[in-house]
């Protein structure tokens, strides 16, 4: 992994982010819940900062280094497969990244399940490469309870603010029910053809579960917040985290929560020449949880689904059905045609985005 990097450029457009304080919600304060409450009802993404996890990030991008640097052939033993598996190794250009399926992704990543990481040496869903099972349990389990730690912190201030039963959203994503939570690491390779400057390298999305807990050293990511029509970079900041709602929140709080759609592009400027880490825990509702918005359970969403009625906030899918449809309708071997891409589909407001 690359150790000095050039400094994210200043001449390109960015997209402000409200920085929130950990430390500060975690007790309490009130003026700094609100601000959280803002960034997470307006663009849906915000800076975590004093997350007290920055040890276990730098051991989880170590980790990931490590595996990824395994022979090819030793990887594929653990490719996530075209039946919308998320747990696994992911080749790179596995994944279409719009609606035409002339480009694929760039990208390869390793996720790991929570379920496995926090049962280890019981192997819930599938095994992993060497790499990974010696650094289970002093490194990614560690990352999975303090990414899980600050989830439900997270959590239980939209619990209050949405006037649901306490505990409620705490127990939709409780720590030893099987779900689809997962640690990634990505590695994408430095720009090489500057004519794919603005195309993607991960396609346009909304993420598929409840909270993404994201560590990032250089750019690429961009947002396209509802109402604009051009992608912004949001700009990494060293030690915070970026994190951002997901599919899931948003419908369980009738739309209340903003999951904003997101891509990731090459690094700008001499960033572009390096490559690009990232990590990310990813928080995702028990498997046999139904998305749909808790409307019996909370006044406040119910009267905001009232006020949408052209939105659809009953998806008749489980946690892991709308999961795995995502999942395998992006896998370029199963495209089909433009109605592939449409069923991988989440709750974009622009949802043909590339």
């Amino acid at each position: 992994m690359p150790g000095i990097l050039p400094p994210f450029p200043d001449d390109v457009r960015t997209h402000p982010l409200l920085i929130i304080d950990y430390g500060l919600i975690k007790a309490g304060d009130r003026e700094e819940v609100d601000r959280l409450w803002e960034a997470a009802t307006t663009l849906g993404f915000w800076y975590l900062k004093n997350h007290g996890t920055d040890q276990e990030v730098n051991d989880m991008f170590d980790t990931g280094a490590e595996t990824l640097a395994l022979p090819l052939e030793e990887r594929m033993k653990f490719e996530q497969g075209d039946n919308g598996q998320s747990f696994g190794y992911k080749k790179a250009g596995a994944q279409a990244i719009d609606g035409t399926g002339k480009f694929v992704d760039n990208i390869e990543f390793i996720n790991v399940s929570k379920d496995d990481a926090v049962a280890y040496p019981q192997v819930i869903h599938l095994t992993y490469p060497s790499t990974i099972n010696a650094r289970m349990e002093n490194t990614v389990a560690p990352f999975v309870r303090k990414s899980l730690d600050v989830t439900y912190v997270v959590l239980n201030i939209f619990n209050d603010k949405l006037g649901l039963p306490e505990g409620t959203l705490e127990s939709l994503h409780a720590m030893y029910e099987h779900s689809a939570c997962e640690v990634r690491c990505t590695r994408s390779p430095p720009l090489q053809d500057k004519a794919a400057m603005d195309r993607a390298v991960l396609a346009a999305h909304t993420d598929f579960g409840s909270l993404t807990f994201l560590h990032n050293r250089l750019g690429g990511l961009q947002v396209m917040p509802p109402g604009h029509d051009e992608w912004s970079y949001v700009r990494p900041i060293p030690g915070h985290a970026i994190c951002n709602i997901a599919d899931a929140l948003s419908l369980f709080s009738g739309g209340i929560l903003q999951s904003n759609i997101h891509r990731v592009v090459p690094p700008p400027g001499a960033q572009a020449g390096y490559e690009r880490w990232s990590l990310v825990f990813f928080t995702r509702p028990t498997s046999s949880k139904v998305l749909r918005a808790l409307v019996e359970s909370s006044p406040i969403i119910a009267d905001a689904v009232k006020k949408q009625p052209g939105r659809n906030f009953e998806s008749g899918s489980t946690a892991a059905e709308w999961l795995a449809r995502r999942v395998r309708n992006q896998r370029i071997n199963n495209r089909r045609g433009p109605d592939t891409w449409a069923a991988s589909r989440g709750t974009e407001h622009t949802p043909m985005a590339a």
